[in-house]
């Protein structure tokens, strides 16, 4: 790996601003994912992305070494994301300041950072998620990615 991994606190991760667009449809999961593949290969890490509209998968990227097992762990960062509404990142955080935050969740849940929510008008509609490198690097490429993809949008 060529980056080194970020590290965040409960406070930043808190205040980091929801991911909220007038609307959010196909073309612009493809759009996002492109923009991620783009860092991806800028900053030499190896990820497998998936962009999410609702529970369907509408892109996926498995680049480097990533596969299935990635794709899977994916799926079950989404389901925190899904339960907290908020990024996998965030709940890891609070589960490590509060041991016991989300210890009644099921093993099939994963609360790693590299999974963050989309909102139309408030309300959650996709989600963009990695896994291949340690969880918060996961989580600083995705937020990246859609930071550029808003400013495109601008």
């Amino acid at each position: 790996m060529s980056r080194p991994n970020p590290t965040y606190t409960l406070e930043e991760i808190q205040k980091e601003p929801d991911r909220d667009f007038p609307r959010f449809v196909r073309d612009d999961a493809t759009r996002l994912g492109e923009i991620t593949v783009g860092i991806i290969h800028e900053w030499g890490v190896n990820l497998c992305v998936d962009v999410h509209i609702g529970d369907e998968l509408a892109y996926r990227a498995q680049l480097g070494t990533t596969g299935q097992f990635n794709a899977d762990i994916i799926r079950r960062k989404i389901l925190t994301v899904d339960k907290f509404g908020h990024s996998s990142l965030l709940a890891r955080l609070k589960r490590d300041a509060d041991p016991g935050f989300g210890s009644e969740l099921p093993e099939e849940y994963v609360i790693a950072g590299g999974s963050i929510p989309i909102f139309v008008d408030g309300v959650m509609t996709a989600k963009i998620s990695a896994s291949g490198e340690e969880d918060a690097l996961d989580h600083e490429v995705i937020a990246e990615a859609l930071d550029r993809f808003a400013a495109e949008r601008n």
